[in-house]
């Protein structure tokens, strides 16, 4: 009974938009305020208590310090983080330093492709990035309602360089998929065509169609479905240095085998046969203030991948040079996933949060 009434109190709360933004303000007030070693206050106290004044299909709107503005599903981990950013104004909407990495590697490039676009979370900063070179962001999202605010978002910000598509990225261009599982969690199955299925197709056979002959950048999320789009891209991955797309994808060990080490996984040994360089993207899978901070990459071999079934980013480049200078840092022996709840020497920036 005092569950049922204090979700109740909770939904009432997030009618008010005012109500709601207080309400929101207390809890990251709380957050900042205790010490709870070991515990993942966001995901286990605080963050619940924010998804219960929200509902599934409710619209929400926020707008970066950069004027960026987002209109998005509250579905999702990404959709409550980036609802109790702090500050209130971010510089991104998800994933910090793979955003930061994202528009550094789309400086003075044409075309990008992105598997998985969503709402446009990255999609947006790369298309904004790249407009004035006449760049566009070839964005695959089967997902229908993600789609339609990806092209929501594009219009809301004036981009005209996005251009959406329903396909599935797979390593042929005749396979029926379907999402299973639910929103931002789904993961593609071979299915019989029906209603509820989507078409797959090469990021080589569409680009071919689109007369596109040089591939700047990947960007690939697509729940165990990396590794596949990849070989569809072969006659890109083989070109030179210079010429070859560099790449960013997320490996997951519910879907990559790295028990015998990230170098012997299919699609560490697809990337480095094709001459690449791969690097853990050390990041927070959530909305975290790192403004200033340098972006830290793993050599491939120094990685810490002991905990349990986790995800992170990876970027693969044939020309390491391009992460010189001062807003890079190359770190070993330490973990790519941030974590505030846990040691703080294998899963904080290098010199602390």
């Amino acid at each position: 009974m005092a569950n049922e009434k204090a979700l109740e109190a909770l939904a009432r709360i997030g009618e008010t938009e005012a109500w709601r933004q207080a309400m929101v303000r207390q809890l990251i007030a709380f957050e900042g305020q205790i010490q709870a070693p070991g515990v993942d206050v966001r995901e286990e106290l605080t963050g619940p208590l924010v998804d219960a004044m929200y509902d599934d299909d409710q619209v929400v709107r926020k707008t970066l310090s950069s004027g960026v503005t987002f209109e998005f599903l509250y579905r999702s981990k990404i959709a409550r983080d980036f609802v109790m950013s702090q500050p209130e104004h971010p510089d991104h909407a998800w994933e910090p330093q793979t955003s930061r990495i994202l528009v550094n590697l789309a400086k003075g490039k044409r075309q990008v492709v992105i598997g998985g676009a969503y709402f446009g979370d990255h999609a947006v900063l790369i298309a904004r990035e790249i407009a004035g070179n006449g760049g566009v962001v070839h964005a695959f999202e089967p997902n229908t309602q993600q789609r339609g605010m990806l092209m929501r978002n594009a219009e809301l910000n004036g981009l005209t360089n996005v251009l959406p598509r329903p396909e599935g990225l797979w390593h042929d261009s005749t396979t029926n998929l379907k999402l299973v599982g639910y929103d931002s969690f789904a993961n593609a199955e071979v299915a019989e065509a029906g209603d509820d299925t989507f078409k797959t197709v090469t990021i080589a056979d569409y680009l071919t169609a689109q007369g596109v002959l040089k591939l700047d950048l990947i960007v690939l999320d697509i729940e165990g479905a990396e590794l596949g789009a990849l070989q569809g891209a072969e006659p890109f991955l083989a070109q030179p240095k210079g010429q070859a797309p560099n790449i960013l994808f997320e490996v997951h060990r519910h879907y990559v085998d790295w028990s015998n080490g990230l170098a012997n996984t299919p699609i560490a040994r697809l990337l480095t046969g094709h001459g690449y360089s791969l690097y853990g993207l050390r990041d927070f899978n959530s909305n975290y203030d790192l403004a200033g901070r340098p972006v830290e990459l793993i050599p491939m071999d120094a990685i810490h991948l002991e905990g349990p079934p986790h995800g992170f980013n990876m970027v693969a480049v044939k020309d390491p040079a391009v992460f010189d200078g001062p807003g890079y840092a190359i770190v070993r022996d330490v973990s790519p996933k941030y974590l505030r709840h846990k040691d703080p020497k294998l899963h904080h920036p290098i010199g602390g949060l």
